[in-house]
């Protein structure tokens, strides 16, 4: 974590690092992103990822899955994605489920819809 602002001037604060518990997941609605889709941020341990919220297998909220291993599994039909790729690990999905950029700055949560991790910074 760093006490700088983000660079994207496209990045949304979404909340408080300390508010999200590992293990928690967090949605920003669609209407605050600007996005297509809710984008849910995830922390696992002291790395956190955001995604999608909408499973692409069946509409439903991974913001409400679970959470272990570095997955995410939908409520729905128990289809698992990578936190950190979106990739499909469990069928019965077979799209990827789309990532975007969130980094910790200065305690804050930021959030860049439409920007992938590993093309960040």
């Amino acid at each position: 974590m760093t006490d700088q602002q983000p660079i994207d001037v496209l990045a949304i604060d979404v909340l408080a690092a300390a508010d999200l518990g590992d293990g928690d997941a967090h949605t920003v609605p669609a209407k605050l992103t600007g996005w297509s889709d809710a984008i849910t941020v995830f922390r696992d341990g002291d790395t956190y990822y955001a995604l999608d919220d909408t499973c692409p297998h069946e509409k439903a909220s991974l913001g409400e899955g679970w959470l272990e291993n570095g997955e995410i599994e939908c409520p729905l039909h128990q289809s698992r994605f990578s936190l950190k790729t979106g990739a499909v690990t469990c069928l019965p999905a077979t799209r990827n489920a789309r990532t975007h950029k969130v980094e910790a700055i200065a305690g804050r949560l930021w959030l860049t819809p439409g920007q992938s991790p590993t093309d960040a910074g």
